[in-house]
């Protein structure tokens, strides 16, 4: 029988501070300044920059980087605000870049 490890999570790169719950994902299919992203829901551990608007691939949002919380790497961003009436599903959530975060407990 598996031993229980915990939860899946993700953690940054550059020192292991845990940022997400792999429970957490909406989705994989997201894309980030250096390549794959994936969409979160929830995310811990982190500092949030201030907020500004930026024009990414689905039209403006209003977004924050987001920072680990220990050693300050930007790790995404934070989707503050969306303006089209398709893309408001992402408000409140975080996109974590797939290259800034390893799992952990897998």
């Amino acid at each position: 029988m598996a031993e229980s490890l915990g939860p899946r999570l993700y953690s940054c790169s550059n020192c292991r501070n845990r940022v997400s719950l792999h429970d957490d994902i909406i989705s994989k299919s997201f894309q980030g300044r250096n390549g794959r992203a994936f969409l979160f829901s929830h995310a811990m551990n982190i500092t949030v920059g201030p907020k500004e608007d930026r024009h990414l691939l689905t039209g403006l949002h209003t977004v924050a980087d987001i920072y680990c919380a220990d050693c300050r790497q930007v790790l995404g961003w934070k989707y503050e605000r969306a303006y089209e009436a398709s893309q408001k599903y992402k408000e409140g959530k975080f996109i974590l870049e797939k290259a800034k975060i390893v799992k952990e407990n897998w």
